[in-house]
């Protein structure tokens, strides 16, 4: 038998070691995070497919717009014509690959009720502006939308500013408020699906929901497509959650008029993170946060994203953390901060373990090694194979909830173009798993260390949780938003959209509301 060298020396050494009780107990417990997961996507994906089946059960009774209401004594005109008045505010910050089509698919709700749209920019400079005000034009005679100019923030981020002179620019008798953000691609019952839930309980203080990623195929989209998937079975509870997503935030409109709970002023000063401190809000004086079944969105990424944005945009999730408004507040995420890197780091390295475990074996079957010298190798064999069983497990349940979701978004935008399971590519699903969770306590801890971070071009210093500084420079700002490419149009600029049976009735409920402007 051939004498151990010194690389396999050590290499043997540190599968030994692995198998120690500290060495299982770091392996099982990774098993135990892959398991769990695994759980928390299999109940996710049973509320959503029961909302699915609930859909089939009312188009299987004659009802072809299941997709609006399970009902459809609802479409009726005197039940539409009471809706209550809802403003939509969309805080813009440059034109991304989608946008064109995610602004589109906002604007043509088929919402039966009141509805008005104001995209709200910083400056008329913004690229986003000529692309938004050919796109309302478009649609002049059909919906209510317009461009607000929001001017530059000077006490909280552009996008919390955007949004607060938007719910000061809305209508007077709205009820409601939906914030939603640009990469938030609406499917056409989606305002009226929220909106019959605030009616139906009027102590929700805000509904949300998620988005579904669609990645492109790069490194850095399934790093964000894995990144979300841990947040979605929050979110998929079909009623009460803890969590909440800016991408699509519906509120009481005279919670801001009123400023009650100080959700105004808790935004306007200092704020950095719209849903963190809305989050915060809601949790100090225990209001009720809501995510319905449907409220699942299709989140195209960008064919560019590369893994520098990915990077990017990571960072900048990580540092939401650093921001908190109470001392409560900040104690919660402290231990979101610390809880979140272990269990990061606690999912990669039984990875890392087993590859060692791997590398040893061969080294021992290529080697011809003894049994005696080599005995610790079944050991660590056998970890790896609880850990492989429990990775498979995992990814299985992460592919269901996918499937299930593409399904859910396919019946509840019928017109829209099919999303598909087939473009996903479960080995760099994989791969973006280890490579996430190993970067995000890094994020964190540079987040941490920093207090600082570059959004759009523009940086944010913090201090006691709250911006303290704004710095604009024109060399700061990406050519790229962090999730959309910035050079893909869907369409010629100002081209007519294509004409069909969701449009046609979005134009009928509009008549409703504003029979004048179809009186030529």
């Amino acid at each position: 038998m051939p004498a151990l060298d010194a690389f396999d020396s050590f290499l043997f050494s540190l599968s030994r070691a692995f198998c120690s009780p500290l060495g299982v107990f770091v392996q099982i417990q990774g098993c135990l995070i892959c398991l769990t997961l695994g759980l928390g996507w299999a109940f996710a994906a049973y509320v959503r497919n029961r909302e699915i089946k609930q859909m089939k059960g009312s188009m299987r009774l004659g009802n072809s717009f299941a997709f609006l209401y399970h009902d459809i004594n609802k479409l009726e005109h005197t039940n539409q014509e009471n809706l209550p008045r809802v403003s939509v505010v969309m805080p813009l910050k440059g034109y991304g690959e989608h946008n064109l089509h995610n602004w589109r698919s906002q604007i043509t709700s088929l919402y039966g009720g009141p509805v008005e749209f104001l995209f709200v920019l910083e400056s008329t400079e913004d690229p986003a502006y000529s692309v938004v005000s050919s796109l309302i034009s478009d649609f002049k005679d059909e919906v209510d939308a317009k461009v607000v100019v929001a001017g530059l923030s000077t006490t909280c981020s552009q996008k919390v500013h955007n949004q607060l002179v938007g719910v000061e620019k809305m209508h007077k008798d709205s009820k409601y408020v939906l914030f939603l953000d640009d990469d938030v691609r609406l499917h056409p019952g989606s305002i009226g699906a929220l909106t019959a839930e605030m009616e139906k309980n009027p102590d929700i203080f805000i509904q949300t929901g998620y988005p579904l990623d669609l990645p492109s195929g790069s490194l850095g989209s399934y790093c964000i497509y894995e990144y979300h998937m841990p947040c979605s079975m929050g979110f998929a509870t079909g009623g009460k959650t803890f969590f909440l997503w800016g991408g699509c935030m519906m509120m009481h409109a005279d919670d801001f008029r009123l400023d009650r709970y100080g959700v105004v002023s808790g935004l306007r000063d200092g704020g950095y993170s719209d849903d963190m401190t809305l989050a915060a809000i809601a949790g100090a004086h225990k209001r009720l946060i809501t995510s319905p079944p449907v409220a699942v969105f299709p989140h195209p990424l960008s064919s560019e994203l590369s893994f520098s944005r990915y990077w990017n945009y990571l960072r900048k999730q990580t540092f939401v953390l650093e921001s908190y408004t109470t001392n409560v507040n900040w104690i919660m995420n402290r231990a979101l901060f610390t809880s979140h890197c272990y269990l990061s780091w606690g999912f990669v390295a039984p990875y890392i373990m087993s590859m060692i475990h791997i590398t040893a074996a061969l080294r021992i079957y290529i080697k011809g090694y003894s049994l005696e010298e080599t005995s610790f190798t079944s050991g660590g064999l056998l970890l790896v194979g609880y850990l492989a069983i429990c990775t498979l497990v995992e990814l299985l349940s992460m592919w269901n909830l996918t499937r299930i979701e593409v399904h859910l978004c396919n019946m509840l935008s019928p017109e829209a173009p099919k999303l598909s399971l087939a473009s996903y590519n479960w080995v760099l699903v994989f791969i973006a798993m280890l490579v996430d969770n190993f970067l995000y306590p890094v994020s964190a801890m540079r987040s941490h260390l920093s207090q600082s971070i570059n959004w759009s071009g523009i940086r944010y210093h913090l201090k006691n949780g709250k911006i303290s500084k704004i710095e604009r420079s024109k060399e700061m700002g990406p050519e790229k938003s962090y999730l959309g490419g910035k050079k893909l149009l869907y369409g010629k600029k100002g081209a007519a959209p294509k004409v069909s049976l969701l449009s046609s009735l979005a134009r009928s409920m509009a008549q409703w509301h504003q029979p004048k402007k179809f009186d030529s």
